[in-house]
């Protein structure tokens, strides 16, 4: 037999400690039950149900609980959103603690500049000695680990290039760990400087649906922040291909069915990565704001 493809993406938790341990065999158990439904981890860290639509996706939420004993709340998925720059700075990193006996001392200027597709990449062309070969780990290690966590909105920081070029050391304080933080502290500093920009992921979709729901189903995608890429015939049937940011598809399963009445089906697979409009972006680095000042209390002792 040949099942439908899920569509309709929901992030799963479990409902509290004691639901956590049944929640991983709980699902197994259902997936060999239900072979149009699928769970998958996300770019962004979430565990993700994908389902027909709402009324699939309560059943088996259901049925999980009543069944396999393992409660289960729902919330829209997190979008994988990326960091970057646009701009070239120059950034200076100096951490400095002196405690009993030995103290920590480092000390890093790194240039950030764009690397568009790759990665994160990082150089050195230190002369002179200013920074001894055996501290260059230990900044890379600070430039990649502040990267991975993120810096305006805590999603990885990607596609630029750090190189290490001038610092400071002191013959008995400094280690790799304080380089290590030195570098963090440069690399934080210099990314506010350097025009960051949040990157959204774009799919590509295509769209089953017969002819007389096409100017509904087009207005719908142009809400959606959609570009329609191209239009085709099968039978009675129309394909629409266009260009949907993911942030506008998580529901999309459930709209496309009222707005088809039930006969519009659709695929979306990952294309590239765009720049998030504006309005959209300052939101989204206004949450991770608040989230990081409602765990201040946590991390004043990172």
């Amino acid at each position: 037999m040949e099942f439908p493809h899920p569509t309709l993406t929901v992030a799963i938790e479990p409902q509290s400690k004691a639901d956590l341990d049944k929640m991983g065999p709980a699902l197994q158990r259902m997936l060999e039950e239900e072979p149009a439904a699928r769970v998958e981890r996300t770019d962004a860290g979430d565990q993700v149900l994908i389902t027909m639509g709402e009324a699939h996706g309560a059943v088996i939420i259901e049925r999980l609980k009543r069944k396999f004993g393992s409660a289960i709340i729902t919330r829209t998925p997190r979008v994988p959103y990326r960091e970057t720059i646009r701009g070239k700075v120059q950034s200076h990193g100096r951490y400095k603690k002196q405690t009993g006996g030995h103290g920590m001392f480092g000390d890093v200027w790194l240039e950030l500049e764009p690397n568009p597709g790759g990665g994160v990449a990082f150089a050195e062309r230190v002369v002179g000695g200013s920074v001894p070969k055996n501290f260059f780990p230990g900044v890379e290690k600070g430039v990649r680990e502040t990267a991975a966590e993120g810096v305006v909105a805590g999603y990885p920081l990607s596609d630029f290039k750090a190189t290490l070029y001038d610092g400071s050391f002191h013959a008995v304080d400094s280690n790799e760990l304080s380089f290590k933080i030195a570098a963090s502290m440069a690399l934080k500093d210099g990314v506010h400087q350097a025009k960051p920009a949040l990157l959204e992921p774009i799919m590509v979709v295509e769209i089953r649906i017969p002819d007389a729901y096409m100017g509904e189903v087009n207005r719908d995608l142009n809400g959606r922040r959609g570009r329609v890429l191209g239009m085709d015939t099968d039978g009675d049937m129309q394909i629409i291909s266009a260009h949907v940011p993911q942030a506008e598809l998580f529901s999309y399963a459930t709209e496309l069915r009222s707005l088809a009445q039930g006969r519009g089906s659709f695929t979306a697979t990952l294309d590239h990565y765009e720049d998030v409009p504006s309005h959209i972006a300052e939101k989204v680095i206004e949450t991770h704001r608040k989230q990081l000042e409602a765990a201040g209390g946590h991390s004043a002792g990172h």
